[in-house]
């Protein structure tokens, strides 16, 4: 899944403002309390949508039953995320939380597949421990004072070394690589976790003069780390999850 969400343009540092210290962390720790309420609602959608298909025969068929309409899916996905990232700042607030929405609703559908493949107490045992390393290093990401930019081109690096591994496993089926990329997806998000947190928290000072900015800016950190938590979650469940 895609996770570099943040458009070239604004990933960069805040402009100069006459701000003190102390007026500075209290804007990114509002900005980020709406990331972050965003990110929650968005997991509240998604797995709800993913639960009703997993209970539901009809929607499994409709979604499952034939692979055109389930790949068919998953390049919408991929379109509207990458459409979003790339055009959040050009399109009005509503519009962007639409088609966030929209997104949320095409994953459910798809991640539907877990809760037909995976245990119930397995699924939330994971999403737990997705929780738990999610948010440590979320905190790790939002108040460490070191640079973590330097990270990003070889976690972009490992991003898309891991995109290939699995897109050949799928036809290879190996055994061995299909355990080399679990682990190195899980190391990878929780990286990503703590360096998308701090990128996020930059987006802060974007919408300052303008709500409407701001709560795009805010809908698009969220996006961010939503990404890095189901992909963290699903690298889990390969190791902690448990078949029916």
């Amino acid at each position: 899944m895609m996770d570099e969400t943040i458009p070239q343009e604004v990933n960069q540092q805040p402009p100069q403002l006459l701000l003190t210290a102390e007026e500075a962390a209290a804007i990114q720790a509002r900005f980020m309390t709406q990331v972050y309420g965003w990110m929650a609602g968005a997991l509240a959608l998604t797995g709800g949508v993913a639960m009703v298909v997993g209970g539901s025969a009809e929607l499994q068929e409709l979604v499952f039953g034939n692979r055109l309409v389930f790949w068919g899916l998953l390049l919408l996905e991929v379109f509207v995320v990458g459409w979003l990232s790339a055009r959040i700042f050009a399109m009005p607030a509503r519009q962007a939380v639409g088609a966030f929405a929209a997104y949320l609703v095409l994953n459910g559908l798809t991640l539907g597949l877990v809760f037909m493949v995976y245990t119930t107490g397995s699924l939330a045992s994971t999403f737990f421990v997705t929780a738990g390393t999610f948010g440590a290093m979320s905190l790790y990401g939002y108040f460490t004072r070191t640079d973590l930019s330097s990270w990003g081109n070889l976690l972009f690096m490992a991003l898309i070394g891991l995109v290939i591994a699995s897109l050949v496993n799928l036809f290879w089926a190996n055994e061995m690589l299909y355990w080399i990329t679990t682990y190195v997806g899980v190391l990878l998000f929780v990286a990503l976790t703590a360096y998308d947190t701090q990128k996020v928290k930059q987006l802060a000072f974007i919408g300052l003069d303008d709500e409407e900015t701001d709560r795009k800016a805010a809908v698009l950190g969220a996006l961010t780390l939503y990404l890095d938590f189901v992909n963290l979650f699903l690298y889990l469940l390969r190791l902690f999850g448990r078949r029916k």
